[in-house]
């Protein structure tokens, strides 16, 4: 069978072949003292929390389970749009969101709404992989350009600009990032999205993570820049409801009938129910709730970054949100004599095998220098993390 070239352009998504190898691995140990910890994935170990669940249930008991408009429920469009207003002091207007199949499905509209076959967008290395596959499959090509912990692993407004030629559509960047959790200072992206303005380009922002952010210097939305940015956001992390596939993006009105039209024909529309239980989250008592487990998502990083740290894997630059630690195993791979050129790979295969811990090597993420690191994610328990660190000790 011919598989079409766009296909085999996308390479596999690595985070989840060590997935499946760890979950394999967790069969065989799972009655043993040692069970498999997961710290690799990054998925809340939280749920939607009670509220949001009874709406989803009140919503099947009642039937509201049939298509909704391809942009969302009005009100839906209505609580996001309020959202902004009282977390970020924004205004949002409503009729600017459009509700997605997750944020995948939002990205997907974002590229295929506004990228021609041969555009290049600029994005850091690391970065998200699937991000610079949304590209691939709306015919463009990501163009990765390293990043390091002075800049904290983002993209700066001088890199842009240097790297800009006569086939850059735009930029595509993270704030809050996966894998380093580390944020785009407001200030620089300013000077970044002038300089993306001044070239007629587009200045696309996965903020899937700005919800959980522990920082005020960061944790502002790109949305208070100019109502050119283009938004993707998520309710899988910061609203906990990974399974349910329901996301949101915020574009230039102008942009909203063509993303509507794409959305009719590829998606319909995200799921109903989803859609009505989302509604809850936004009640005052599921924010308590959010606002709760934010601050268990802030202690755990608080906590286990310190022990890395002296583990003798550094973590370059503190993260100021999401959940994860993008941190450095050389010198911790060596002492386990694992030398190979993909050093943190082979680390990663090893703590699996010695310790029963699941990490994400930076296989995914790029090719700046991502051998050197891999990914711990902290949205396990405390529990989880503490014995992770006690095994981590028992190997160094």
């Amino acid at each position: 069978m011919r598989i079409a070239t766009r296909a085999e352009r996308i390479e596999p998504f690595y985070v989840m072949e060590v997935a499946k190898a760890a979950s394999a691995l967790a069969r065989e140990v799972a009655d043993s003292e040692r069970p498999m910890i997961f710290l690799n994935i990054g998925e809340p170990d939280f749920t939607a929390p009670p509220l949001v669940q009874e709406a989803a249930m009140r919503a099947v008991r009642a039937g509201a389970t049939q298509y909704t408009q391809a942009t969302g429920l009005p009100r839906l469009r209505e609580r996001i749009s309020g959202w902004y207003a009282e977390r970020f002091g924004l205004d949002v207007p409503a009729r600017r969101i459009v509700v997605t199949a997750g944020a995948s499905a939002a990205l997907q509209l974002a590229c295929l709404a506004l990228i021609e076959a041969g555009d290049e967008v600029l994005m850091p290395d690391p970065s998200y992989p699937c991000n610079r596959h949304f590209v691939s499959a709306a015919e463009g090509r990501a163009v990765m350009i390293p990043s390091t912990a002075e800049e904290r692993f983002q993209l700066s407004a001088a890199k842009v600009e240097d790297a800009w030629t006569e086939r850059t559509r735009g930029v595509l960047l993270a704030s809050p990032s996966n894998p380093t959790g580390t944020s785009i200072a407001p200030d620089e992206l300013r000077r970044i999205h002038s300089v993306v303005q001044q070239r007629g380009g587009l200045t696309l922002i996965d903020e899937i993570y700005l919800g959980l952010s522990y920082d005020d210097a960061f944790g502002q939305s790109a949305l208070a820049i100019d109502d050119q940015v283009i938004s993707i956001n998520s309710f899988s992390k910061y609203f906990n409801m990974t399974g349910w596939r329901l996301g949101w993006l915020v574009v230039p009105e102008a942009l909203v009938p063509v993303v509507e039209r794409l959305a009719q024909n590829l998606f319909i529309c995200a799921s109903a129910v989803s859609q009505y239980a989302a509604l809850a989250c936004f009640e005052p008592e599921s924010i308590a709730e959010y606002e709760r487990r934010r601050g268990e998502f802030r202690a755990r990083r608080d906590w286990f970054i310190p022990q890395l740290q002296a583990l003798g894997l550094p973590v370059p630059v503190v993260p100021d949100g999401a959940f994860y630690a993008w941190a450095d195993c050389t010198a911790f791979a060596r002492r386990l004599d694992v030398t190979a050129a993909d050093t943190s790979w082979d680390f990663a295969f090893e703590l699996m095998r010695r310790a029963h811990i699941a990490v994400t090597p930076g296989r995914d993420f790029g090719t700046a220098d991502t051998a050197r690191f891999v990914r711990f994610s902290t949205a396990s328990s405390m529990a989880h993390l503490e014995e992770a660190v006690q095994r981590l000790k028992a190997l160094g």
